[in-house]
């Protein structure tokens, strides 16, 4: 992938691991465009940053996903650059009383959504690159937010598909797979404690530019390359009983 001149989309590109993105994107000369549901937090990017353009959309609501591909088609015919980063971690019991809603909501956002998109945007004669951000917990579980983990191991697995799928017509796939970090994902201050998003970024940035499609960072360089008994012990201390 060529880190300049491109034009880019990036689900959920106001926040979290989107923004860092975004601004990283900005950097390297090229032009942004970010969805997300929240209006507000999107507005607080444009003023920060106002060549990036920027669009209201609930990805989760398929209806939503057309209208962003139909605008896109019409408005930014050029853009090469899917990335799907979009996503939400609920940290639910199986005994929640609204597990059920909730494992719609989130397999909606995770897996339907990006999916979805990746269709739809195919039909661009221009696009040649897309990025899933999966998660190293696609590789070992945390039994917090089964849900989540369940759709990134999902999303890992069609990226690979994807990528073999998508060689004949020179459409580049990568994947990010990102550990914990301290961002919001899952809830206000449950990740205070992890890697900062700007170190992550630097990281696969850097990995961008080696010519790499799986790029990891910390522990999910570790755990994406465990072997059976590596992912077995990491399981074990990640959810004791």
């Amino acid at each position: 992938m060529n880190l300049t001149n491109n034009k880019i989309l990036i689900t959920g590109g106001a926040s979290g691991i989107g923004l860092g993105l975004t601004e990283r994107f900005i950097k390297e000369n090229n032009t942004i465009i970010v969805c997300g549901r929240r209006e507000a937090v999107l507005k607080v990017v444009a003023e920060k940053h106002p060549n990036v353009i920027t669009r209201v959309c609930d990805l989760s609501i398929e209806s939503d996903r057309i209208e962003l591909y139909n605008w896109i088609a019409e408005n930014h015919s050029d853009l090469n650059v899917l990335i799907n980063n979009a996503g939400i971690q609920n940290w639910i019991n199986i005994s929640d009383s609204e597990f059920y809603q909730k494992t719609i909501h989130e397999i909606n956002t995770n897996i339907l959504a990006p999916i979805h998109l990746t269709t739809l945007f195919l039909n661009l004669k221009s696009l040649n690159v897309i990025i899933n951000l999966t998660s190293a917990l696609a590789f070992v579980p945390l039994t917090k937010v089964p849900v989540y983990c369940a759709t990134k191991a999902f999303f890992h697995s069609y990226t690979l598909s994807l990528r073999h799928l998508l060689k004949s017509r020179n459409i580049e796939v990568i994947e990010m797979i990102p550990p914990a970090l301290n961002t919001d994902l899952g809830g206000i201050g449950i990740h205070n404690e992890f890697p900062p998003v700007s170190d992550f970024i630097d990281a696969i940035f850097q990995q961008i530019k080696e010519g790499k499609s799986e790029l990891t960072f910390g522990l999910s360089e570790i755990i994406s390359k465990a072997n059976p008994e590596g992912i077995k012990a990491t399981f074990n201390r990640m959810n004791p009983e």
